[in-house]
């Protein structure tokens, strides 16, 4: 099955997910060959290649496209990955071409090498019953020679990556320039494999060996005693392996782990302890244009390739040393001069040499400088120094390295101390400092940044609290977000910047462990609850749009018991009611309830605020100018100024909320003639009953002037109304408990073709028990005063018993006698007889 190639350039691939100390088992299941057997990797590190297991078995014309070096797939930070090495036919990931930068994978990924032999990534969590019960503690590379004044290495951190950039190998650049230059920039890498130290070479230009034997495109088992030397017999160690068993298997592969003390041979001040481990990422980003400024170690040189590779440099330095030879000539009288000439000439050289050493020593006095002030820690001057240098000399390589160093020594210990004592302001007025100090220098700016957003990381999740913090929605998840897209777009360049800042600020590696621990947890929470919240949201904006704010309730209620850490679920549950209640008042165009609704409701969270703006813009909610008048309105109202507040209602009874202020004029107009109705009742029988009455229609909010009108009236017949309720009350518990005890009405009763006594009595039980519950209530709704439980709890059971009754006998028209019906649903009660009719 031919695979696809549907881009040149690398493009991303589904995220996996990271989380903590996450390890992957991972079976390619081939889909080119299905008759072949899965390949499973439980190991962080698989090779893929034509000599490689278990490619090497596999007839000659499956395997004809795979380089012998073609592809890597690693686990590493709690993802798997897939690196192509350069490989003549290229590697493809669901179709898309991969280049020189790791590919996430995610389970059902197909992954093609060339364009034949493709697979299917099945990926799991491996379980930790399969780790290892012993581990490396570290292993020690000891210089065999001491001529050149090599420390020991003791490695403990894992993968550890052999690079003549980093300053464990940099370091004896200025003493042996030609032994450094001999190592590649990605040299090799020593990594585990089920526990054991492996040495893999890396393609470098002058090899990698053991004993006398040059490593070819296999990892190698190191073993204790061997002699490893990287580019010749110059840099060249023996290896030491130490290793510790632990009583319980549980192994977090890639942590960093203390190494114990130096090895007996070795000065522990002399010694070079590597406890962080380097990144798979950084290892298998191919980078072949720099890697072609490795020097050619003619004594290892493997072929006339290889030299030739490097004759433009040497053919420089051979017409350089063609015109030293011929000045010589002439100084020496070969073209038979005078010596008048010969001293000229000898004049001028002098002169020339003179110019040029002053020169070189002009040149190099900054870095001179610089070096004095590293050398007595004045790292802070040297800072500055540095920064003044480069701006006279933006592009000199030597100054931006001294002037990286000088900044990261003089500055991130203080802001270690800083961001450990959450000091998070001061700590970013640092990074503003060092920013500024970095302006010239293009090296140091991206360890800054990463300084930056290490600060911003630690301030949010320390201030959440503990790990277990709830995740408030929208208000952590935006951050949260762009946090982790920070270090998801460039995971090789926060793992460049930490090696960086690390080997200048030893102290920087252990802390930076701990922020990486914080990462992962935030990485696990944004696996679960982030993309939660994200279809919360979604669902909240749907149902609005929608106009079904009421199915918003069951949603919220089923998150907030499946979600235990989503935070903020019961704010948005009250923000819903409140925006339901504007909502109703708003399909109703109450006018004066929608408008003292709005002054009193605040939306603190984005989609209700929204859903108000949008309401707003299209009319919905009436605008502000007609806000504002009604307001002044019902100030009115509210102070008696009664023809005011209804005369001004008339304006705007012609605008687009005419309909409401229509309602609102003959409410009040009501209102108005109500209360003159009561006064001429004014000492009759009638007067306590319908004060009573027109109380109950009064509005606490609105209708004050009234309320305040009647109020002593009202304060004479309150406790006779009150004992009155009582008794009403009392004797519906009373019916309703008779009835009760006699038995409810049963379906017998409801069918019988006539009205039996016993079905007369219950009846009447039933409809004088909800009657007496009905009339009291009503008392304590017109007198606004809080009706006690006990009686809310009966009113209840009787309203339900009689709305159960009367569904019962609908059910039955199609049996009983229509005249028989309408006669028992009457002797219920409960209803209108226009109510009556419909089930």
């Amino acid at each position: 099955m031919p695979c696809s190639n549907v881009a040149l350039d690398p493009v991303p691939i589904a995220h996996v997910t990271p989380a903590a100390d996450l390890e992957f088992n991972l079976v390619l299941k081939s889909i080119s060959h299905p008759e072949m057997d899965d390949i499973r990797i439980e190991d962080n590190l698989f090779a893929i290649g034509r000599s490689e297991p278990p490619f090497v078995s596999y007839e000659p014309a499956i395997v004809a496209e795979l380089s012998r070096r073609h592809a890597r797939i690693f686990s590493e930070f709690g993802a798997a990955y897939i690196a192509d090495l350069n490989s003549k036919n290229g590697t493809s990931v669901n179709g898309v071409a991969i280049r020189q930068k790791p590919s996430k994978l995610s389970d059902g990924d197909e992954i093609c090498f060339g364009r034949e032999l493709s697979f299917r990534l099945q990926l799991g969590a491996r379980s930790a019953a399969r780790r290892q019960s012993s581990r490396l503690l570290s292993l020690t590379l000891t210089p065999e020679e001491n001529d050149l004044g090599l420390q020991p290495i003791v490695i403990a951190g894992f993968p550890f990556l052999v690079s003549k950039t980093d300053a464990i190998f940099a370091r004896y650049r200025e003493q042996y320039p030609h032994h450094v230059n001999y190592i590649s920039r990605r040299h090799a890498h020593i990594f585990l494999k089920n526990g054991a130290p492996f040495i893999e070479d890396l393609g470098s230009t002058n090899g990698t060996f053991i004993g006398d034997k040059r490593l070819d495109e296999h990892a190698v088992a190191l073993q204790d005693g061997d002699l490893l030397a990287f580019g010749g017999h110059h840099l060249v160690y023996r290896v030491s392996v130490q290793k510790e068993v632990h009583d319980d298997a549980t192994v977090t592969r890639l942590s960093a782990v203390a190494s114990g003390a130096a090895p007996a041979s070795a000065n522990a001040d002399k010694t070079t302890f590597v406890a962080a481990a380097d990144s798979f990422l950084d290892i298998f980003c191919v980078d072949a244009a720099q890697q072609q400024d490795d020097e050619v170690n003619n004594e290892t040189a493997e072929s006339s390739e290889a030299a030739r590779n490097d004759a433009g440099p040497r053919r420089k330095r051979a017409k350089f040393a063609l015109f030293v030879s011929e000045l010589k000539g002439v100084l020496s009288g070969g073209e038979r001069t005078g010596s008048r000439r010969v001293v000229l000439w000898g004049s001028a050289l002098a002169a020339l040499v003179a110019m040029l050493a002053l020169g070189v020593y002009v040149e190099g006095a900054p870095e001179r400088e610089l070096k004095g002030l590293l050398a007595s820690g004045e790292y802070a001057q040297a800072a500055t120094a540095a920064k003044t240098s480069l701006e006279r000399h933006p592009d000199n390589p030597k100054l931006k390295a001294l002037g990286t160093e000088a900044l990261l020594k003089a500055n991130v210990p203080n802001w270690l101390t800083l961001v450990k004592g959450r000091d998070f302001d001061g700590a970013a007025a640092a990074v503003a400092a060092m920013k500024d100090l970095a302006a010239g220098n293009a090296d140091v700016q991206p360890l800054v940044s990463e300084l930056a957003w290490l600060g911003t990381m630690t301030k949010f999740v320390t201030g959440r609290g503990t790990g277990e913090a709830p995740i408030q929605i929208y208000a952590d998840e935006e951050e949260m977000s762009a946090l982790l897209k920070q270090w998801d777009d460039d995971v090789q360049g926060h793992q460049r910047a930490f090696t960086a800042i690390s080997s200048p600020v030893p102290e920087f590696r252990d802390w930076y462990a701990e922020a990486l621990s914080r990462l992962r947890k935030l990485q696990s929470d944004n696996s679960v609850y982030l993309a939660a919240i994200e279809r919360l949201k979604t669902t909240i904006s749907s149902e609005l749009n929608r106009d079904q704010p009421e199915a918003l309730d069951a949603v919220l209620a089923e998150y907030g018991d499946k979600y235990p850490r989503l935070g903020g679920v019961d704010s948005l549950r009250q923000e819903l009611r409140r925006y339901i209640e504007v909502n109703n008042e708003i399909r109703a165009r109450s006018l004066g309830p929608l408008i003292g609704l709005l002054a009193r409701t605040q939306f603190a969270t984005p989609p209700f605020q929204g859903r108000l703006r949008d309401m707003a813009a299209s009319g919905r909610l009436p605008p502000a100018d007609v806000i504002a008048q009604y307001q002044a309105l019902s100030n009115a109202w509210r102070e008696g100024r009664t023809t005011q507040a209804v005369d001004g209602l008339q304006k705007l009874a012609a605008g687009p909320w005419a309909d409401a202020a229509a309602k609102e004029i003959e409410h009040k107009k009501t209102v108005v003639e109500q209360f003159a109705e009561l006064q001429k009742l004014r000492g009759t029988k009638a007067y306590d009953e319908r004060l009573l009455a027109f109380y109950g229609t009064l509005d606490s909010a609105e209708d004050v002037h009234f309320i305040r009108a009647t109020e002593a009236d009202l304060g004479l017949i309150k406790d006779q109304a009150l004992k009155r309720a009582q008794e009403l009350l009392a004797r519906a518990q009373a019916r309703w408990r008779q009835y009760r005890d006699n038995g409810t009405i049963e379906r017998p009763q409801r069918i019988e073709a006539e009205i039996s006594n016993p079905f007369r009595t219950q009846a009447r039980l039933l409809a004088d028990a909800h009657e007496d519950a009905q009339t009291g209530m009503r008392i304590y709704t017109q007198l606004k005063a809080a009706i006690p439980g006990q009686w809310q709890g009966i009113q209840d059971e009787i309203k339900a018993e009689v709305e159960g009754q009367r569904n019962s006998l609908l059910e039955l028209r199609l049996v009983l006698e229509p005249g028989v019906l309408k006669a028992k649903l009457a002797l219920i009660g409960g209803r209108s007889d226009g109510q009556r009719e419909s089930p």
